[in-house]
């Protein structure tokens, strides 16, 4: 099993920057790609972006430009660097891992999310 524990979240006024953590922990034998979606109030979750370990990225066109995702292989974490906040951004927003297993099994795991929300 794989534990997702997400951290970063808050206010921050339009314009603003707020940085996103997930620590990933467990019983972990490749880490494959990581990445952040989102969940806006009545609204479907949606993909905000990922890396893969070697270090590919993909961005919704919405936060291209203002956010950046990265990761620290070696501790197994990903980070969310958010800037130029809008309204728009305002969701909860999830953490996602591709654990690949001992018999290159894949197995998804979501952190339990945190709330950002960008108000004036």
């Amino acid at each position: 099993q794989v534990q997702l524990v997400e951290s970063g979240g808050g206010l921050a006024q339009p314009g603003g920057s707020l940085r996103l953590s997930c620590a990933a922990s467990g019983s972990i034998f490749i880490m494959g790609t990581m990445g952040w979606y989102r969940q806006a109030p009545g609204k479907a979750r949606e993909l905000v972006a990922t890396i893969t370990s070697g270090g590919s990225t993909n961005y919704a066109d919405s936060v291209k430009g203002r956010f950046t995702i990265s990761r620290d292989n070696a501790e197994n974490t990903v980070y969310l660097q958010m800037s130029v906040l809008k309204p728009e951004d305002t969701a909860v927003y999830y953490c996602n891992a591709q654990h690949i297993t001992r018999l290159s099994r894949v197995n998804a795991y979501w952190g339990q999310g945190t709330q950002v929300t960008v108000s004036s």
